[in-house]
């Protein structure tokens, strides 16, 4: 699809946005070094940015035998955002403030059964109601800590991020609902719908081990699996945005019968339902399986693993040997800078997965390929689904300056050059 100047305006917004959070305070003339946009225009961005109170001047610093250079830094009280991660067996809730620090939590449990999108939008709605209650933002109207700026929902399988609706979640047997639409009956801001791949991805171009990458993959390791990319240091979406359903791809010819209908996919081995298989296959009667319950579950093999329980180590050695040869493929295919392991079952099985994934990959990867790639662990210590979820809404609020109809909680809009609206503010 082609950009239009109003695409290009909100790309630069957001892209001159995202230096000032990451390295506030900072001069405009190491934003135009950073984003290799001129300095005019970054002026006229970092202008637009401060008249909207995202932004605030912080004084002065000195230059080589020039003038002061003004400095500006993210105005953290400027309003808040609020990132959802809904998975098959939670909704976590987080609300940020403009630099993007938690300012409140909230979880509700999904237990099984509770899959209808009817249940699943009472579970995002009351935490949402719960940290924006908890934190003084009420209904998000006034300025400063109040104003809402937009609440970003990432829930698993293939989204149309414009339309907001979840086209397919295969472990729910979700087609076509159009959940933004049911949630604006119960949350009074704007919302912003896409996955877990593309919020794991931002999440760490922003703050974590993709960041200041040319090429990154992200693994999103949780009940479903997937690969978010990062090509030319930005989010690839694809036509479709559906890139990165690496969890559907074939593993093992007629394998475990997949969700989606298929057999042999990477996420029926290494997603934690497959691991929990894994482990009742080793040991049908292990005091580490927790019925109905992955998190449980795969907490306590993370913790036997760790004390050398010969039937936990087997499970983990048995999962890397897989996850490693899907990554392998994936070194082969994008040759990436970097791999990150990320999501909550790559964070409870920590380092022993890793060392064991490297092992595997070594084996099977393509030695120049292999050669310039690093496999890591999210270090992102807090939720990296919700702060990538956040950040979406961040870039929903700046799309909505300039449009006609701006969302609840929007600014007016901003004045163009001939005192009418920047048709390219959008």
């Amino acid at each position: 699809m082609r950009r239009t100047s109003r695409d290009i305006r909100t790309a630069n917004r957001y892209g001159v946005l995202r230096q000032i959070i990451a390295h506030s305070p900072v001069s405009r003339q190491e934003l135009a070094a950073a984003t290799g946009l001129s300095l005019a225009t970054v002026a006229n961005l970092v202008g637009e940015l401060l008249a909207l109170g995202l932004l605030t001047e912080v004084g002065f610093e000195e230059s080589a035998g020039g003038r002061p250079r003004g400095l500006v830094a993210v105005n953290a009280s400027g309003g808040t955002l609020v990132g959802v991660d809904v998975a098959e067996t939670y909704v976590h809730v987080e609300l940020f403030d403009l630099a993007l620090n938690v300012l409140a939590r909230a979880d509700e449990e999904l237990r099984p059964g509770e899959s209808g999108p009817d249940q699943v939008i009472g579970h995002i709605a009351a935490a949402v109601e719960s940290v924006t209650g908890r934190a003084g933002s009420g209904a998000g109207d006034g300025d400063g800590d109040g104003r809402i700026l937009g609440i970003g929902v990432s829930v698993p399988g293939q989204v149309d991020r414009e339309g907001g609706v979840s086209v397919y979640a295969p472990n729910w047997d979700w087609h076509d609902v159009p959940l933004l639409s049911l949630l604006a009956g119960h949350l009074p801001h704007p919302l912003h719908l896409d996955n877990p791949l593309r919020a794991c991805t931002v999440a760490e171009l922003w703050f974590g081990a993709a960041r200041d990458r040319g090429d990154a993959v992200v693994v999103n390791l949780g009940t479903g699996v997937g690969a978010g990319l990062a090509l030319g240091g930005s989010l690839h979406r694809g036509v479709t945005n559906s890139a990165g359903e690496w969890g559907h791809t074939t593993l093992v010819l007629d394998g475990h019968p997949c969700h989606c209908g298929n057999r042999g996919c990477v996420e029926t081995y290494v997603g934690a339902p497959g691991i929990m298989r894994r482990l009742r296959e080793l040991d049908p009667g292990s005091p580490l399986l927790r019925p109905g319950d992955q998190t449980a579950t795969i907490a306590a093999l993370a913790r036997a693993a760790a004390e050398g329980d010969p039937v936990a180590v087997a499970a983990v050695r048995e999962t890397a040997r897989f996850l490693g040869a899907g990554i392998a493929d994936l070194v082969n295919l994008l040759n990436p800078e970097v791999i990150v392991l990320s999501s909550w079952v790559a964070s409870l099985l920590g380092e022993p997965l890793l060392t064991g994934v490297r092992e595997v990959v070594a084996r099977h990867a393509l030695a120049r390929p292999l050669a310039g790639t690093e496999i890591v662990l999210s270090p992102i210590p807090t939720n990296p689904v919700s702060l990538g979820a956040a950040t979406f809404a961040l870039e929903g609020f700046l799309a909505s300056v300039g449009r006609g109809t701006p969302g609840p909680g929007a600014p007016a809009l901003l004045p163009g050059p001939a005192g009418g609206t920047d048709a390219a503010a959008g």
